[in-house]
C-alpha cells in the first residue's frame, strides 16, 4: 500500500492542469446503457474509480476502450448481455447504483447491489427508488440487491425529491429520457455535473430542459443516440488546488477550470484573504501577506459550499490567524480527517455536525491514516504548511479523485513524493 511523504514549508509556484471531472465521468459512462450506438466521451480523468465503473460497464456486456493515454473513454452498448450487477464491483463505488435507471428505462428490468465508496455517512439509496416509483418502476429488496422491473417501460412522472440528491437526479434524469411522456423532477440538484450530464444527453437526442435549476422536465423518447462529449473540468480538484498556495503560500495558476464552477468556496477564500484572479487559462491563486484570517463555513447543495472542499479548508483554517467553525450538514462522519490533524497540532473541536477550528502558528509534521477520498487530499495539504516530515498513509483513497498529486504539486515546487510500503 502507498504513502505520499510531504516535506513543508516550501512555498509553491507554477501551474496546475485540471482534469475532466470524476463525478462528471462516472454519471456520463453509465449512459451508454441507454442506447446501442457508440458514446465517447473526451477529457476523461484518469482515476481508479473510472477502472472501476469500466469493469462494471464491461461486466453488463458493455464495450469500454480507454484511447490517448486514458483521456478518451470510447463506450458501447450494443451487445448489452447481463442486467445484474454485482456486489463484488459495486462494493467499492457509490456511483455504480447509476446504472439502475439506464438499464431499467432500456430493457424494463435490471438488479443491481446495493453500493459501497467513501464511509462518510449513510448516504442512501431511498431517494433513487422512489423517483424510479414515480415512473411507475417495481422494486424488491433482496439479499443486498435492488430488483427492478417495469413492465411495458417506464411512464413519466411527477418526481419530489426531499432534499436535493446529486445521484438520484442523475439516475432518474437519465431513466426519464426513454420513458414514456413527461417526468417532472422537483427540488432537482443543480450541480454542474448534472448540467454536463443533461447536455450529453441531449447530445444523444434526448429532450431536456431546466437543468442547472430546482426544476428539470423530461419528454421522454422511444431512442437514444449516439455522441461525442468532454466532460465538464472537476471543480473539486480545482478547489483542491487553489487551497495549495493559500496554504503553503506562493502563486499557483489552476488551468482549466473558471470560478463559475467555485462561486461559494472562491467567495470564502477571497474572505479568507486569499487573492483570486481569473486568467485566460484558469484562475491565479495567491496567498503573500501572513496568515489568511478564520472564516467559518457550512457546506449546502449546490450553489452553496461543496461539502467536498470542507476538509481541505479545514486544513487552511489550522493555521489562520483566529477560530472559525464548520458546519457540515451534507453527510454526517465528515469530520474523520479531525483527528489526523489534531496528529499534527492542530486544534480542533468536534461535536456532533460541527467543527470548531483554532488557528495555531505552524502546524508538526506526523504520521498520518487516510479515511476518505477528501480527507487524504487534506492530510497532504496540510502537509506543505507543516514542520518537518508528514506521512499520509493508506492513500488508495487518493488514487479514486486525484491523478499524479504528487507530480502536479511537486511541478510547483512542493517537496512530495509517493513511496511504496514495504
Amino acid at each position: 500500500m502507498d504513502s505520499i511523504i510531504v516535506k513543508g514549508g516550501t512555498e509553491l509556484r507554477g501551474q496546475i492542469p485540471i482534469a475532466g471531472a470524476k463525478n462528471a465521468c462516472l454519471t456520463l459512462m453509465p449512459a451508454t446503457l441507454l442506447s446501442d450506438e457508440p458514446l465517447t466521451l473526451t477529457n476523461a480523468p484518469r482515476l481508479s474509480d473510472i477502472r472501476t465503473m469500466t469493469l462494471l460497464l464491461q461486466s453488463l456486456g458493455a464495450e469500454v476502450q480507454s484511447l490517448n493515454e486514458g483521456r478518451v473513454l470510447a463506450l458501447s452498448s450494443h451487445g448489452l448481455n447481463n442486467h445484474k450487477a454485482d456486489y463484488d464491483i459495486v462494493r467499492k463505488m457509490r456511483a455504480s447504483i447509476l446504472v439502475l435507471g439506464p438499464m431499467l428505462a432500456r430493457d424494463g428490468h435490471a438488479v443491481v447491489s446495493l453500493p459501497g465508496g467513501c464511509a462518510i455517512g449513510a448516504r442512501p439509496v431511498d431517494l433513487h427508488l422512489t423517483a424510479l416509483e414515480a415512473m411507475g418502476a417495481e422494486l424488491e429488496l433482496k439479499d443486498g440487491y435492488v430488483h427492478a422491473k417495469a413492465a411495458g417501460g417506464l411512464k413519466g412522472g411527477i418526481v419530489d425529491f426531499r432534499f436535493a440528491s446529486v445521484g438520484a437526479t442523475e439516475n432518474a434524469l437519465m431513466a426519464a429520457t426513454l420513458a414514456k411522456g413527461t417526468t417532472v423532477l422537483n427540488n432537482a440538484a443543480r450541480e454542474p455535473e448534472i448540467v454536463d450530464l443533461a447536455q450529453c444527453l441531449r447530445a444523444m437526442g434526448a429532450q431536456i430542459e431546466g437543468e442547472g435549476t430546482s426544476r428539470i422536465e423530461i419528454q421522454g423518447v422511444d431512442r437514444l443516440g449516439g455522441a461525442t462529449h468532454r466532460v465538464v473540468a472537476d471543480r473539486i480538484e480545482m478547489g483542491t488546488y487553489m487551497l495549495a498556495p493559500a496554504i503553503a503560500g506562493g502563486e499557483v495558476e489552476v488551468l482549466g477550470g473558471s470560478i463559475e464552477l467555485l462561486g461559494a468556496f472562491v467567495e470564502k477564500l477571497e474572505a479568507a484573504g486569499v487573492s483570486v484572479t481569473p486568467t485566460k487559462d484558469g484562475v491565479l491563486v495567491s496567498r503573500k501577506n501572513g496568515r489568511v484570517e478564520a472564516i467559518d463555513v457550512t457546506t449546502e447543495p449546490y450553489p452553496g459550499f461543496p461539502t467536498d472542499l470542507q476538509a481541505q479548508f479545514m486544513a487552511m483554517m489550522c493555521t489562520a490567524n483566529g477560530t472559525s467553525v464548520l458546519e457540515e450538514k451534507i453527510f454526517e462522519n465528515r469530520f474523520m480527517h479531525a483527528p489526523e490533524l489534531i496528529r499534527m497540532g492542530a486544534e480542533i473541536e468536534v461535536h456532533g455536525g460541527t467543527a470548531t477550528v483554532t488557528g495555531v502558528e505552524r502546524l508538526r509534521g506526523a504520521p498520518v491514516m487516510a479515511t476518505d477520498l477528501r480527507a487524504s487530499v487534506s492530510l497532504i495539504l496540510a502537509g506543505l504548511a507543516a514542520e518537518g516530515e508528514t506521512r499520509v498513509n493508506r492513500v488508495y483513497h487518493l488514487d479514486r479523485g486525484y491523478e499524479s498529486v504528487e507530480t502536479k504539486l511537486g511541478a510547483c515546487g512542493a517537496n512530495i513524493e509517493r513511496v511504496k510500503e514495504e
